[in-house]
């Protein structure tokens, strides 16, 4: 059976090419020898269920352990109702694991279960089966989040926490470890009551040790999916170069670099002559990719979208270039992380380009919808060998917002300047290019867009103005960066707030290199 790159669900190695995770397991594994209790909780389709599969079959072959894996992921809500009706449940579902796992106990457990009524009685019997089995038991339980709202799941997980604390009492055995996985850390999780305004945070899992195992993916642990694919498929390329450029684009998110490789696997490379991944192949997998609707980006908007406090927080990150200092003891930056829109080097960040695109995208369509515009774009500032005339763009765009100019659009246009740029320069790029943002930091609060289109780069900084020191200051930063790139040609789009604004464009020489300034 050919193996496939995989986006949906649980990843098997026999059947699908996966990045190494073999560090990640010994980690996680490690975790379990301690005795640890612990939740896997990272966003979604962020290799959770994958990590417990991979759990539970090496503790299928231990001499040690037994691992029972449950999933609260389609537990109807009649069984939140009540301790009876939980109880009954778990006790249902680990019964079909004993089965399988150790059919030795599944008699003794049968009888053990006769006395459940409610947690307590579920407690004693918990114990009589760790008391009945020859090894150390490890409960594994997926997708605790569809039981999160519900203050009975709560007490199951305090009843556990409280053998927890007894285990060395006579009578008080416990799971060796327990592993729950979901989005959330229990911490967060949040529970129902009678009047749903008065939902609290709660920590009933309080004896849960930090999960710190890096579940993204760095290169050297891309680069072996990659090398196992060419090996199968006899296809060709610069692997080392493959996986970085995989990880510059998804900072390692698994969603996103199974994804990019399926696309070019399945839709791009059989329309090639050549079997080889080349650059433009990755290229053309993400601008399909950020064209397209999935449940993960589906996720990612409603979220936003939810939460006014992260969408606001979001916007500054990205159009004001505010920096913020990583704090995840904020509360909307904490529900950041969990959601998976940010990541942190000591500063905030969004958590890969791919999102922080598909973010712009989105923020910039909606702002558009606010200003009338009559443009169709086409091919209009397209030039020979696929390039674009980028002094055209930035003259347009002042000849449109001049015309917006108004009192009514004025306090608007000023505010939201730099995401209209975004929302204008979208139809243009039409999907064969990106704008990727770089933050500088500096009291300008400068913003530079990195612009590809086909093969071509171009670098716009977008600033405010605030005189002429400060805009020479800025010239030399720009040409700076434009070393960086090595690139000799930039671009200024200068938003400036005076009343007796001129509506200038320039070519200016610095530091040898030929920056374009415009106005508006």
């Amino acid at each position: 059976m050919r193996k496939k790159f995989n986006i949906t669900g649980l990843c098997i190695p026999e059947h699908h090419y996966m990045m190494d995770v073999s560090q990640k397991e010994r980690e996680v594994m490690a975790m379990v020898d301690t005795g640890a209790y612990f939740v896997i909780n990272r966003p979604r389709q962020y290799g959770k269920t994958t990590m417990l599969k991979l759990l539970q079959d090496t503790l299928e072959t231990s001499t040690d352990y037994m691992g029972f894996k449950l999933s609260f992921e389609d537990v109807e809500n009649s069984f939140h109702q009540s301790e009876e009706a939980f109880s009954e449940m778990f006790a249902d579902r680990l019964e079909a694991e004993i089965k399988y796992v150790a059919p030795q106990l599944i008699a003794h457990w049968q009888e053990s279960r006769k006395g459940i009524r409610n947690f307590a009685t579920l407690s004693r019997a918990i114990s009589e089966l760790v008391i009945a089995a020859e090894k150390k038991l490890v409960l594994l339980i997926d997708e605790v989040d569809a039981s999160s709202n519900y203050q009975v799941f709560l007490k199951f997980l305090a009843m556990l926490r409280n053998k927890y604390l007894e285990r060395y009492r006579r009578g008080h055995d416990t799971f060796h470890s327990i592993v729950l996985a979901g989005v959330h850390d229990i911490k967060s999780l949040k529970y129902k009551l009678r009047n749903p305004e008065e939902a609290q945070y709660n920590s009933p899992w309080n004896i849960a040790t930090d999960f710190n195992v890096r579940m993204s993916f760095i290169p050297k642990e891309i680069e072996p999916m990659l090398q196992e694919y060419c090996e199968a498929e006899d296809v060709s390329m610069d692997i080392p170069w493959m996986a970085e450029r995989l990880y510059y684009y998804t900072s390692g998110y698994p969603f996103l670099v199974s994804k990019l490789c399926k696309t070019i696997a399945e839709n791009i490379l059989p329309t090639k002559t050549e079997k080889r991944w080349e650059e433009a192949d990755l290229e053309s997998s993400l601008h399909l990719l950020l064209k397209e609707n999935n449940t993960n980006f589906d996720s990612l908007i409603k979220n936003l979208e939810n939460n006014a406090d992260l969408y606001a927080l979001v916007y500054r990150l990205i159009l004001d270039g505010d920096v913020i200092p990583f704090n995840q003891h904020n509360p909307t930056i904490n529900l950041g992380v969990i959601y998976g829109v940010f990541k942190s080097n000591g500063q905030l960040k969004i958590h890969n380009r791919i999102y922080e695109q598909l973010i712009y995208n989105y923020m910039a369509s909606k702002t558009l919808t606010h200003l009338k515009t009559d443009y169709t774009y086409g091919g209009h500032f397209l030039l020979e060998n696929n390039a674009l005339d980028m002094e055209a763009v930035l003259l347009k765009f002042q000849q449109f917002m001049k015309e917006q100019h108004s009192n009514k659009h004025q306090d608007f246009l000023e505010e939201q300047g730099r995401l209209i740029f975004l929302a204008f320069l979208a139809p243009i790029l039409n999907g064969q290019g990106h704008a990727f943002r770089e933050v500088q930091t500096s009291l300008e609060k400068r913003l530079d867009i990195v612009v590809t289109y086909f093969q071509h780069t171009y670098i716009i900084e977008l600033k405010r103005w605030y005189g002429p020191k400060a805009h020479e200051g800025g010239l030399t930063q720009l040409a700076d960066y434009l070393d960086i790139h090595g690139e000799d040609k930039g671009f200024l789009l200068i938003f400036d707030g005076r009343k007796d604004r001129g509506w200038e464009q320039e070519h200016i020489s610095h530091q040898g290199k030929d920056i374009f300034a415009v106005w508006v």
